[in-house]
């Protein structure tokens, strides 16, 4: 990047808070990161201040893993055709029932597209119908689909099961961006400007934005060289991963702190939620590998994408894609 964000910063989200962690970098004088050990990401409200009040002056990259973007075929039947611009208005108005999670089938619409609110003869083909789509498919967006690197991401508006990512966007949307949104004006430090919505990454940050960008870790294992043997969950498949993620981080001179340093070697503890370190921890570096162009941010050139889907920060599109053995 032609301009180095003051703070980096990335958030494994969760659906409860215990289960939103955050980790971040800082610039120092000589221009080089220093990486601190994740955190509780604490109070959604005060998230994006507290962030700016690490770095006030300079442009912030701050990723979220939860889905910045609506899925074409569902924009196209809701009349939007901006994300960034419909997003502070979810839940009022026309919208006001949009984050009401769906009990019953005939509870779906286009203005209330989450499902399902419990389990219980359930099923993704309920959505299909009701928003009148053709395959679950239609309600992915591009960046979701499967690659060789790993598996379709979840339907954005499907809150059911472990790989679910509905609650997570509901909470992320509507206590966090989209009330942002609302509080603060454009010129203020603290107002989230969304990518690729509203610009390129390297233009977002030469102007010292608070930018967003929607990262997943489970893309940026490959990007780091991190290859499990085992589950996640289990703390020694993780300090397995710790050796590569530490040479990585030693190679691309990001100082880690400590703590940090200490938690990727032992693999983030034994007790719950170490997972949820680990994945905040990758985001970060994922980030980090962007920042400093190791790795391209990914921004397609695509109009849909960039004004209504969104895109998966460095995950490679086009030509770029294929040269790594992915589908566009």
């Amino acid at each position: 990047m032609t301009a180095l964000p003051s703070l980096v910063a990335h958030a494994d989200w969760g659906s409860s808070p215990a289960r939103r962690r955050l980790a971040y970098a800082l610039r120092r004088s000589d221009g080089t990161y220093i990486a601190y050990a994740p955190g509780p990401a604490g109070n959604l409200q005060t998230l994006l201040p507290r962030l700016r009040s690490l770095a006030p002056r300079g442009g912030i990259l701050f990723g979220v893993d939860f889905p910045l973007g609506l899925p074409e075929r569902y924009a196209a039947l809701a009349g939007i055709t901006d994300f960034a611009a419909i997003l502070p208005q979810l839940g009022s108005g026309r919208w006001a029932h949009f984050y009401d999670v769906a009990a019953h089938p005939g509870e779906i619409s286009v203005v209330r597209p989450f499902y399902p609110l419990r389990p219980g003869g359930t099923r993704q083909a309920h959505l299909v119908q009701a928003l009148g789509m053709t395959t679950i498919d239609d309600l992915r967006r591009r960046c979701d689909h499967a690659s060789p690197a790993r598996r379709a991401a979840a339907p954005i508006f499907w809150t059911l099961g472990a790989q679910q990512v509905g609650k997570a966007t509901i909470i992320g949307w509507r206590d966090m961006l989209g009330a942002a949104r609302r509080a603060f004006a454009p010129d203020d430090p603290a107002f989230p400007w969304l990518w690729p919505f509203e610009g390129r990454l390297d233009d977002l940050i030469a102007a010292e934005r608070l930018v967003v960008a929607e990262t997943y870790p489970r893309e940026c294992y490959h990007h780091l060289g991190v290859a499990f043997q085992g589950s996640k969950r289990r703390q020694a498949a993780r300090a397995a991963t710790g050796v590569a993620l530490l040479r990585w981080a030693e190679a691309a001179g990001i100082v880690l702190d400590p703590d940090l340093h200490c938690a990727i070697s032992d693999g983030f503890g034994a007790a719950p939620g170490g997972d949820d370190d680990f994945d905040a921890t990758v985001g970060l570096l994922g980030a980090l590998n962007v920042v400093l162009g190791y790795r391209a941010a990914g921004e397609p050139d695509d109009e849909v994408i960039r004004r209504i889907e969104g895109w998966i920060l460095g995950q490679q599109s086009g030509v770029e894609a294929r040269s790594e053995g992915y589908e566009a």
